[in-house]
C-alpha cells in the first residue's frame, strides 16, 4: 500500500472535530477525519441543549435536527419552589445524531475526507516528533502520516495521553452522569428545567430537556467525589418516580462529563486538543457543544496557517491557546469559580436564591443575576465576577 499523507489528521468527528476539519480544509489544508463509530453522532451521550447564538456562526439552522425550541428556563429549589429565567436568548434541544452528521457533511464539502469505523490506537513518531496516527480500520492496522494531529476524541481522550499531555482531572472536576429519554410525560414545551438540592443531586443538578410535548431527556449529574455514596441512577430513578410516575424509557446513557477548567496544556509540537479532550466544557452546566465548535474553528485555522508557513512547532501553535483564552478562556475561569461556589451551597441557600430570583422582574432576570445572588456574602468572588462580566460582556 502506498504511503498515505495528509496535512492534518483530526481524531474524532463530533462537533469539535468536524468544525476543526472544516476550518483547516477551507483554509487550504488537506484533512482526514478518523471516526471510530459507524457514523458521526453516535452513541448520543449528551443532554442535547445548545443556544442559537452559539451554533448560528457555524451552521445554518435546520428544523430536521431541532427537536424543540427553548425560550425560558425554570429553576427549582429543594423546597419545590421555582423561578422563571428569561432573557438568555433562544435555545434548542437537538437531535444530536442528525446535527453531528450535518456538521461533518459541511467539513467534507469543504474538502475534508471522513473515514468511519477508523479507531485511532496510537500516534506515530519519528525523531521524537509526532508524524502521524496509527489506526484500526476494516480489520487492519493502518498508518496515516501528517504534519499536525488534532485530538477531538472526547472526554476519554487518548490522543492527549499518547502525546504526553496531562489530561487527568480531579474527581470533583468530573461529573458522573446518567440520563434517560422519557416519553409519556407532560411538559411545558418551551422550557428547560433544572432541579437543585443536596438530597436529589449533591454537587450537581437534575435536568429536564423537552424534545416534544411528551418526550424529554431527563438526567442527573453528580460531582465525581460524591457519586460513590450517592448513586446517580438511584437518585434519578427516585426523581422520575416522583415527578413522572407514568413515564416510559426509550433510551438511557451514562458517562463522565468534565467540569474542570481548560487543561493547562492543550498544544504541543504538531498537536492540538479541542473540545472535551481539552476540557473545554462549561464547568457550571457541563455543556460543551458550542465551546468545542469555537475551539475547533480556532485550531483548524491555526493548523491551516501552520501548513502554509511550514511551522509545526509549539511556538507557532501557541496561537491556538492565545486565541482560545481571548475568546472563552477567561469565561472558563469565571465559570469554574462559580461552580466551586455554587454547588457547595446548602439547601437553605438554594431556597433563598430561588426566592430572590422570583422577586427579580422577568425582563432583568439573567444568569448574571442568578449567580450574583448565589455568591452574596463573598466579596472577593463578587468582585471577580463583576470584573469578568465587564470584560466579557457575559449576559
Amino acid at each position: 500500500m502506498a504511503e498515505e499523507k495528509f496535512d492534518v489528521v483530526v481524531v474524532g468527528a463530533g462537533p469539535a472535530g468536524s468544525v476543526a476539519a472544516r476550518f483547516a480544509a477551507e483554509n487550504g489544508a488537506s484533512v482526514l477525519m478518523l471516526e471510530r463509530e459507524r457514523e458521526p453522532g453516535i452513541p448520543v451521550r449528551c443532554a442535547e441543549g445548545v443556544s442559537h447564538a452559539g451554533i448560528a456562526p457555524f451552521i445554518e439552522i435546520d428544523k430536521r435536527w431541532i427537536a424543540s425550541t427553548i425560550n425560558v428556563a425554570r429553576l427549582f429549589s429543594p423546597n419545590g419552589e421555582h423561578a422563571y429565567m428569561y432573557n438568555n436568548g433562544t435555545g434548542y434541544v437537538l437531535e444530536r445524531r442528525l446535527f453531528d452528521a450535518a456538521l461533518c457533511e459541511i467539513a467534507c464539502k469543504k474538502g475534508a475526507e471522513l473515514r468511519l469505523r477508523a479507531d485511532a490506537i496510537d500516534l506515530v513518531w519519528e525523531n521524537d516528533q509526532i508524524c502521524g496516527v496509527k489506526y484500526r480500520h476494516q480489520g487492519e492496522i493502518k498508518t496515516v502520516y501528517c504534519d499536525i494531529v488534532i485530538g477531538a476524541d472526547g472526554v476519554e481522550s487518548r490522543v492527549g495521553r499518547w502525546a504526553g499531555m496531562k489530561t487527568a482531572v480531579m474527581l470533583e472536576d468530573i461529573d458522573t452522569c446518567y440520563q434517560y429519554t422519557l416519553t409519556n410525560i407532560d411538559l411545558q414545551g418551551d422550557s428547560v428545567d433544572f432541579y437543585f438540592g443536596n438530597q436529589i443531586s449533591p454537587g450537581g443538578y437534575i435536568w429536564v430537556f423537552p424534545k416534544s410535548q411528551n418526550t424529554a431527556n431527563v438526567g442527573i449529574g453528580i460531582s465525581g467525589h460524591l457519586a460513590k455514596n450517592n448513586p446517580p441512577k438511584k437518585l434519578l430513578d427516585e426523581f422520575i418516580g416522583k415527578h413522572f410516575p407514568n413515564a416510559k424509557k426509550t433510551y438511557e446513557v451514562c458517562g463522565g462529563v468534565p467540569t474542570a477548567n481548560t487543561l493547562k496544556e492543550i498544544f504541543r509540537d504538531r498537536i492540538m486538543l479541542v473540545g472535551d479532550a481539552a476540557r473545554q466544557v462549561n464547568p457550571v452546566t457541563g455543556g460543551g457543544i458550542v465551546q468545542g465548535m469555537i475551539a475547533g474553528s480556532i485550531a483548524g485555522k491555526v493548523a491551516a496557517d501552520a501548513v502554509k508557513e511550514k511551522r509545526f512547532d509549539k511556538k507557532f501553535l501557541k496561537k491556538y491557546k492565545k486565541e482560545w483564552d481571548k475568546r472563552l478562556g477567561h469565561l472558563q475561569n469565571l465559570h469554574y469559580a462559580l461552580k466551586n461556589k455554587f454547588f457547595q451551597l446548602t439547601d437553605e441557600k438554594f431556597n433563598n436564591i430561588v426566592e430572590i430570583c422570583k422577586s427579580i422582574p422577568p425582563e432583568k432576570f439573567t444568569l448574571k443575576e442568578l449567580f450574583s445572588s448565589a455568591v452574596k456574602g463573598d466579596p472577593k468572588l463578587v468582585a471577580e465576577i463583576a470584573k469578568a462580566f465587564v470584560v466579557s460582556k457575559f449576559k
